[in-house]
């Protein structure tokens, strides 16, 4: 049998307990009381799409935000059933540690879901403090046992490196007590703190991270996780074999998905497209018979290549030898492999600098979040 093409859902939740103070996203720390309609809202625009755009079984779905396991779980799996699945489809969840309860986990993966994200960031108090981070590090620690105990195929930590009054010894310990669980996640992603405009982080140059600081943490974070059997998937992600994510994948091999829910974006035949930002206009636009659509732009073929090579320069494929140039202003940034460019762990450090030199003869531009923040 032919396996299915690649084809990803996402469904954006804006609820929050709290808003980090790094915290850029459309998140909503009052608007509880529209659970019931929005989970409404996206189950309608779900079978609209099924119906008009006739999009395809998903290969993988996930659940981002916000906080996903701020939902009540029979509303998060109701908004999953209504998914058109291919067998064996990946489902991931994103999760705080404080909603890593048993009961949460197992109604989870009774409903389907086959991996959680769970986004730890530190297991350093004081820099969890500095992130505006509401968990202690024995609870996140706790929730990721818990998570590695409820069965699933695959899980995630997520970490951030760059915290006010982190040390290099504070990142080495937060590293080294996650995969030192008794049964460590199969797969970790390590972000760098960014300054996002409008933020209590921005407002604070204080607590702003330093480039430098943040450049070692990267590279200690490769020798680490080396040695502990990942390997790098990404940029910012390390997995053990057979545990990459999915769903992350088709964003970085230009697949097709379409985004459900306030903001959510969406890619199909070279349209980008993106709903409201707000949950309250999303579900009234919904209610109305209306699409939620904001804004939309169609990639021309020479843009499509640009970022197609953007984006695989970001994992260990790399783009065609060609695609760069062979001189000294990419020495110790690049290696050949095979025919193949692939960036060294330097190299992933300036990803940007290296994404200008991509050469395809395009009017290119780098896709938004696509290179790193301490590039």
């Amino acid at each position: 049998m032919i396996p299915p093409s690649p084809f990803g859902v996402y469904i954006h939740v804006p609820f929050c307990r709290f808003r980090c103070d790094y915290c850029a996203f459309a998140t909503h720390t009052d608007r509880d009381h529209l659970m019931g309609a929005y989970v409404s809202a996206c189950l309608t625009e779900l079978r609209r799409a099924v119906a008009d755009e006739g999009i395809p079984p998903a290969t993988s779905v996930f659940f981002g935000g916000g906080t996903p396991s701020r939902l009540p779980a029979d509303l998060l799996v109701e908004i999953l059933d209504a998914v058109p699945r291919a067998a064996g489809a990946e489902v991931t969840v994103e999760c705080n540690p404080e909603d890593a309860d048993p009961e949460r986990l197992a109604a989870y993966r009774a409903g389907g879901v086959t991996r959680v994200s769970l986004g730890v960031q530190s297991t350093m108090p004081r820099v969890l403090a500095g992130l505006g981070r509401r968990h202690g590090a024995g609870e996140a620690l706790d929730a990721a046992a818990a998570v590695a105990g409820a069965g699933f195929a695959s899980w995630n930590v997520d970490l951030i490196m760059g915290g006010a009054g982190e040390t290099h010894a504070d990142w080495e310990r937060s590293l080294t007590e996650v995969i030192g669980l008794a049964e460590p996640p199969p797969h970790l992603s390590a972000y760098a703190l960014t300054v996002e405009p409008g933020t209590p982080l921005a407002a604070a140059p204080g607590r702003h991270p330093d480039d430098d600081a943040q450049a070692d943490r990267y590279e200690m974070t490769e020798r680490i996780l080396g040695r502990a059997g990942y390997r790098w998937e990404e940029i910012s992600n390390w997995a053990r074999p057979g545990h990459g994510c999915r769903h992350n994948r088709l964003y970085w091999d230009q697949g097709e998905y379409r985004g459900i829910g306030s903001a959510a974006h969406s890619h199909r035949a070279a349209r980008r497209w993106w709903n409201v930002r707000t949950p309250d206009r999303y579900v009234r636009m919904i209610d109305e018979g209306r699409t939620a659509t904001a804004g939309e732009e169609v990639l021309t073929d020479r843009q499509r290549q640009f970022e197609a090579l953007a984006l695989r320069l970001r994992t260990p494929a790399g783009v065609p030898g060609g695609a760069l140039p062979d001189d000294e202003d990419l020495d110790g940034l690049v290696e050949r492999v095979d025919g193949r460019a692939v960036l060294t762990v330097r190299g992933r450090l300036l990803a940007n600098a290296v994404t200008a030199r991509l050469a395809v003869g395009v009017e290119g531009r780098v896709p938004a979040g696509t290179i790193p923040p301490y590039a």
